[in-house]
């Protein structure tokens, strides 16, 4: 039996720093159905954790957290992005950090346009094995596999994506022709996550949104996923790029779960992921206040 909030989340929306949301919707999956499964899933696996995060040495119980519930969703994606906008939109403009859990990666948009909105000098940093940079999929223009072309052409162009493995002969020539900045599994194997992040580091300054997409770690790790790519980068290089970012973050979301395709361990990791984020963000913030 699923609980109804995400652990911790204990806060009314009104002292709330942070605002949890679901968005179950999988209307545009290509390959496994089912991240629509996810919110819920996630948030029955957040009660495996202490409130204590010894890796971030903070606590979650002292942290001013809200699960707005799930979001109602239309049958199709373009009803369903214009029916949660007003929600992201809301979260931002009252000075909540929305922490979206999807669902497919195309339900990121109205919460990175939201950011954009408020942060004009905005930065996209998106973890993902697969580029997302096609104008359309499938004769569909907000595909999950369109995302990250969308908030290129619209929103920002402080642009960085890590964990990518996978990709069209058109999308690669997009990246090479525009000079976007992408790190693949293999650099990030290669030299190390820590150098990735001091590569990108003096590019993406100022607020930043932090889309997760489960499929940028190996599928050894997260097997149930909407679609899984092998030789990815490790849960522990993801929580490295949210321990890095994470003063800086002003959006965050986690998508692509399939939780029917294991016995639960890779909602157990999503949520772990969003506690750690809420955990590295609010020590931040601490951190901040203390100093000023």
């Amino acid at each position: 039996m699923h609980q109804a909030l995400f652990a911790d989340a204990n806060s009314d929306y009104e002292k709330a720093r942070y605002v949890i949301c679901g968005v179950p919707f999988d209307g545009t999956s290509s390959y496994r159905l089912g991240s629509r499964f996810a919110p819920d899933e996630m948030r029955a696996a957040s009660y495996n954790f202490e409130t204590y995060s010894s890796f971030f040495d903070h606590d979650l119980a002292d942290v001013d957290i809200h699960d707005a519930g799930n979001l109602e969703v239309a049958e199709n994606i373009d009803d369903t992005l214009f029916a949660i906008s007003k929600y992201a939109d809301k979260y931002v403009n009252d000075g909540k950090i929305p922490v979206m859990l999807g669902g497919e990666h195309s339900l990121s948009y109205p919460f990175v346009k939201a950011c954009k909105n408020k942060y004009p000098e905005l930065g996209f940093v998106v973890l993902d094995a697969h580029m997302d940079l096609r104008e359309e999929f499938h004769g569909e223009k907000n595909s999950h596999a369109c995302i990250s072309r969308h908030v290129i052409d619209d929103l920002t162009q402080k642009y960085v994506s890590i964990g990518i493995r996978s990709g069209t002969r058109e999308e690669y020539e997009y990246v090479s022709e525009n000079k976007i900045k992408m790190f693949t599994a293999e650099d990030v194997y290669s030299i190390g996550i820590e150098k990735i992040i001091s590569e990108f580091r003096d590019y993406i300054k100022g607020p930043v949104y932090l889309s997760v997409d489960m499929d940028a770690i190996d599928p050894a790790y997260a097997p149930a996923l909407g679609t899984p790519e092998p030789f990815g980068i490790t849960p522990r290089d993801v929580r490295d790029v949210i321990s890095c970012l994470a003063p800086q973050i002003v959006g965050f979301d986690l998508v692509e779960i399939a939780p029917a395709y294991d016995s639960g361990g890779t909602a157990v990791l999503g949520a772990k992921l969003v506690r750690d984020f809420i955990a590295a963000s609010a020590k931040a913030r601490l951190f901040l206040e203390h100093t000023l």
